[in-house]
Formats: structure tokens, sequence, C-alpha cells
């Protein structure tokens, strides 16, 4: 009967059948040791996306400039060099000069009382394809995940920086509460969000959740999926969504998580536990559906509409053995199984854009045991 109510409330999801995209391969680096993060961003100004590939391996940031709808060779430059433990980037053109500046978080280490976590931006100097300024702006132990985020509706950016545990955490439990905090370019004044948190605090998301033209923060962490919100008192809200997996801590909670929608329906894609083998799909009304936990130390999970259908489809990576990306894409039946990469990619972190320019969304992936970059050209 459960199964029964869960497979109806997805069929609410799906809006007729469409063909599942297919995507062509292209590998632009094979030696990124450690790599971690690609985030896709226009660099040079030129109009096409370009990707920004971190490995914690390494130590120089590289960018990799996108050749345009015509093709060619993508062009590796690097942004900034002798960096120790690189673990987060994010990019937005705070200054209106059409380059994005970078944050970047060093010294990172899982252990907080092994983790400096540095935090720096970084500016071009005139030209983005030669090395870029660096200047350290904080320090605050496991900085992990930094993102951008329109908190107020001004349009003005801050960053958002999630460490992954609090200072007094410690292995195999994490026994302490994670903060949440957030810097405004310029002043880079570290201003407290909250620290509701408890455990591992592995993913946050970007969202405008309530449709009041300002983002809010999803958090997933051993307390499960969260949200904080900036109220107009200036005072932030902390809620509690969804406890997440079940499991005793400290497998408990949620990993990674992701938005997307069905239609005009939302729904809530997230890996769990912590580095877990599960790709869940949370419905309306947080219903808890496992669509797959084949998964080995799942890393990475994002959503868009590759085919085109008016549904969102699920990106699930992960880094142990396989080594694979998974695509999961619903009809009527339920959610539907297919392979993005099958043992080439140890996913560390996937990104969505159209690099080709032809109006599909394409998939960029980073790969850590398997040191690669690559980017998967949707077909349809």
């Amino acid at each position: 009967m459960e199964d029964m109510k869960t497979a109806l409330l997805f069929l609410l999801f799906a809006f007729g059948v469409a063909r599942a995209a297919s995507f062509a391969e292209h590998t632009l680096a094979t030696d990124l040791k450690g790599g971690y993060q690609v985030v896709a961003a226009d660099l040079n100004h030129d109009g096409h996306v370009d990707l920004i590939a971190l490995a914690s391996g390494l130590p120089d940031l590289l960018w990799f400039e996108n050749p345009g709808p015509k093709g060619g060779d993508w062009k590796r430059h690097v942004i900034v060099s002798n960096q120790k433990h690189m673990i987060n980037c994010a990019a937005w053109d705070y200054d209106g000069d059409g380059i994005p500046e970078i944050v970047l978080a060093t010294e990172f280490a899982n252990q907080a009382k092994n983790s400096i976590g540095i935090v720096s931006v970084l500016r071009h100097e005139g030209d983005p394809t030669q090395p870029w300024s660096i200047k350290e702006i904080d320090r605050l132990t496991t900085s992990h995940r930094l993102r951008w985020a329109d908190i107020d509706g001004s349009g003005k950016k801050v960053l958002v920086n999630a460490p992954l545990t609090g200072a007094k955490a410690e292995a195999p439990e994490y026994r302490d509460n994670a903060p949440l905090v957030y810097y405004r370019p310029g002043e880079w004044k570290r201003q407290m969000i909250g620290e509701a948190n408890h455990g591992v605090q592995h993913g946050i998301y970007i969202n405008d959740w309530d449709g009041d033209r300002r983002d809010e923060i999803l958090t997933a962490s051993f307390s499960g999926i969260g949200i904080y919100k900036l109220l107009k008192s200036g005072a932030w809200q902390y809620r509690l969504l969804t406890a997440g997996d079940p499991t005793a801590w400290p497998k408990s909670g949620s990993s990674d998580i992701a938005v997307g929608k069905a239609g005009k329906t939302r729904y809530v894609a997230a890996i769990e536990p912590w580095h877990g083998n599960q790709v869940v799909a949370y419905g309306p009304n947080w219903d808890r559906k496992v669509i797959d936990d084949s998964l080995v130390d799942g890393h990475t999970i994002a959503t868009a509409d590759f085919d085109g259908d008016g549904n969102d489809e699920i990106v699930a990576g992960f880094r142990g053995a396989g080594r694979s990306v998974f695509i999961y894409r619903w009809d009527e039946s339920g959610w539907k199984k297919t392979v993005l990469d099958n043992g080439g990619m140890a996913a560390a972190a996937c990104a969505i854009a159209d690099f080709n320019e032809d109006g599909r969304p394409d998939v960029a992936c980073i790969g850590s045991a398997t040191t690669n970059l690559k980017w998967y050209e949707n077909k349809k």
C-alpha cells in the first residue's frame, strides 16, 4: 500500500513521454590528481561557458577555455599556483567588469584540529589567461562548501561558507554544531548565519525556495535536510525539512542535495547518508523514495531537463568501486536509471550548463581516483 502511495505521488510528476537524452563524451584532462570540484562560469567575458577545475592533489587551480559552438580544443590556463589542499571555490562577478571573482577555500582536512580553513579572493589582473591575484580574507576550520547567494533580494550576492564540521568535532562521531557563515564582498567580515546542523554538514544548495525573489540556503548534514532564511527583520530562521536517512548516527541524515521540478511540482534529490550509497527523491510531502542504493561513496547530485519534456532528470555520481555517473528519469512506470559514464569517472562533482550553445543542457564532471575532467554533450 505504501509503495502504491509513493508511486501515485510521483505519477503527478509525469507529463507525457519523451525520448531519453543521449550524450557524447569529451575528455579535457587526465592528470587532475584528487579531482574534487568543477565550476561552470565565463571567465574571459566571451559569452562561452568555461570550466574551473579544482583538484585537491594539485598546487594549481585551473580553468579550461571553451572554444565555443564551432568546436576545437579547450585551452588550459592556471588561475593561481602554490595552493595546498584546495577543497572548493565559487565564482561571481561582484565588481561588474564582466569577469567573475573567485573565492577559494584551501588548507582543508576532515579533522577540524588539522584544518586551517583558509578562504581567499582571486581576481584577474587584466588578462584572465594569466595568473590571478590572491588575497586571504578569513580562516575558519574545515571551510568546505562555498556558494554565492542573493539573500536579501538586492541582486548583490554574498559569499556563503559552510564548514564541514564544528571546531570540536572528531571522527567518527563528529559530534559538534556545524556553523554556517557569510561575507559581503569588499567588507569580507565573517557573519554568522547559524549552527543548527549537527555532525557533518556536507552539502549546501542555493535556491529561492518560497518564491520571494530572495535566496534561501538548503543544507545537508547528519541532522537531515534543513533550510536557512534571512527574515526582513535581519534575523536568520532555520527549519528542518526532513531527517533524511533514518539510520542511527553517524549514518543518519543527508550528504548532497539538489532541487528539481516536474512541471510545476518541486522535488528534492539527495545522496544519503554522508558519502552514501543511496539516491533519494523527496516529493511534495517529503515522502522518502530510495530510487537507487548501488552507489559507492556517492558525492555529487544535480538536476536538469535534458530531454525537453518539462521534467528534470537527476544526475548522480560516485567515487568508489564502479566509478560511474548515472542519470535518473521519471516516466509512468517509475524512476529509470541510465548510464552517463560507466566506470570512467570517479565523480567528485558535476556541473550543468549549455557548453556548446545549442539550447540543451550538458554535463561536466571531475574525477578523484580517475584524475580526469570530461564534458558530456547532450545530443538529445
